[in-house]
């Protein structure tokens, strides 16, 4: 009875994940630091290692199924993303910018001062199960969310008004008002996602295990409050600025689904020396319909490629270290890497650009400007005893947003770059399993010049702090 009722639990959490998985997280960019309590407490590092860290390891390293017990596994983060941004004061205040050749720039000036973002607080569950083979192999299966970016800047903020020059620039109107940071309304976006891996590991020898299998996703999506980007969409640019954008902002949420794979090798160098290397492919994902005038290749967001690799080693017989790095390709995603000055090229800016593709929602659509991001890890894990382990991790990547983008990234301020990490596992007198983890990610900021005002400087500022639980049984 008690089985029947833990396994109906699970089911339970798994369906509702797709609610809430993923929202919020903003910790190596938009990834969480890890995946799994154990590997969390840790840094995220553990690709090398063959500890039994639970089902949902074979996310780090699908070769390290067949090193799990026979167990289901379930987790549940309580992630708390404390963000604002800071605006100067401005030489303009909305006013226009005289470019010399008898035309005029409308400038975008926020009004000075510092703003939080609410919704503070998130809940990410995790689930995975692990089945050993009779021919020694292992199937795993991991439902979890990772990555997702969340922010709400409330209009009935007073400091939240911005101005905004929404004249005719030939006739040099004075700028228009609005709340919210881009004068249209309470701003923000949401992105969740939730992943399901399905694995296969097995031995080939006594040294060396091998993982592969694929991974399906869905994400859904939300913005609000960026309607003042209507003019800069391909398509008002293509209607010659008769057609207003219907898939820009303020549509509720889209979703879209996708697939791709994830493989990995563990070779057990020594008795004392391991070496793991797990990549994630590029997950193909559809388009997000809703959203098609807001995102490059109208509404494309694909997932991007990671690859990970360390060394696990014993440095006593109570005490292992491990040492991962991580590499994020997000150049590979264009709604994510494309940069805002692509804008410039944008017919409707007066400054001579004639190519329609830059426009937002274009093939090669502006972007968060988001760069490749590498993170270095490394993690302690002491057996304290038959009972308890603990754990220790620290890791440093530099953040991926460039101060040239800022004015967008008000929407997905990911500057995260340090995190320090603790854990524990904690076996009872009977077959379950606790781990605890805790993260904390020191304040970081991010600073520069307001692409359409630039007398203006904005700064984007975020710490984190994650509590995670989890039991296996």
């Amino acid at each position: 009875m008690k089985s029947g009722k833990n396994r109906a639990a699970v089911s339970l959490l798994a369906a509702g994940m797709l609610l809430v998985s993923g929202s919020a997280l903003a910790t190596n960019g938009y990834f969480t630091h890890g995946v799994g309590t154990v590997t969390k407490g840790m840094a995220g590092t553990g690709v090398a290692s063959k500890e039994d860290m639970g089902a949902i390891s074979t996310v780090t390293n699908p070769a390290l199924g067949v090193f799990m017990s026979d167990q289901w596994q379930a987790g549940l983060a309580l992630f708390s993303p404390i963000r604002s941004y800071t605006a100067s004061e401005s030489q303009l205040n909305g006013s226009l910018i005289d470019l010399g050749n008898g035309s005029f720039l409308p400038s975008f000036t926020i009004t000075p001062g510092k703003v939080d973002s609410s919704s503070d607080y998130f809940f990410i569950p995790y689930v995975g199960k692990n089945w050993s083979l009779s021919n020694g192999a292992n199937i795993t299966a991991a439902f979890y969310g990772r990555g997702g970016m969340n922010t709400d800047w409330d209009s009935s903020n007073a400091s939240a008004t911005s101005y905004f020059c929404g004249g005719d620039p030939q006739q040099a109107e004075p700028p228009a008002t609005g709340p919210g940071p881009y004068c249209a309304g309470k701003a923000g976006v949401d992105l969740s996602q939730a992943f399901l891996a399905v694995n296969y590991s097995a031995m080939a020898g006594d040294n060396f295990a091998w993982g592969i299998g694929p991974v399906f996703a869905i994400q859904m999506f939300e913005a609000n409050g960026v309607g003042t980007f209507a003019p800069v969409t391909k398509t008002f640019a293509a209607s010659g600025g008769t057609t207003l954008p219907t898939h820009l902002t303020n549509n509720g949420h889209d979703t879209s689904i996708g697939w791709g794979f994830a493989g990995g090798i563990w070779w057990g160098m020594s008795d004392t020396v391991s070496f793991g290397l797990a990549y994630q492919s590029k997950m193909s994902m559809g388009e997000f319909d809703d959203y098609s005038d807001l995102f490059a290749q109208a509404g494309g967001f694909d997932i991007p490629s990671t690859i990970q690799g360390g060394l696990s080693f014993m440095a006593t017989p109570a005490v292992r270290i491990n040492v991962d790095v991580q590499y994020i390709a997000y150049g590979d995603v264009d709604s994510i890497a494309n940069p805002m000055a692509y804008l410039t090229s944008c017919p409707t800016l007066p400054l001579g650009g004639t190519d329609l593709e830059s426009c937002l929602g274009g093939e090669s659509g502006a972007g968060f400007g988001w760069e490749d991001m590498t993170v270095y890890k490394f993690g302690i894990e002491w057996a304290r005893d038959a009972a308890n382990t603990w754990r220790f991790g620290y890791s440093f990547g530099d953040q991926p947003i460039q101060a040239a983008d800022v004015l967008f990234n008000v929407l997905a301020p990911g500057v995260m770059e340090q995190h320090v990490t603790f854990g524990l596992t904690h076996k009872t007198q009977g077959d379950g399993i606790w781990d605890f983890s805790f993260m904390w990610a020191p304040e970081n900021s991010v600073t520069g010049p307001s692409m359409f005002d630039p007398t203006q400087s904005l700064e984007l500022t975020m710490y984190q702090l994650e509590f995670e639980a989890a039991y296996r049984f």
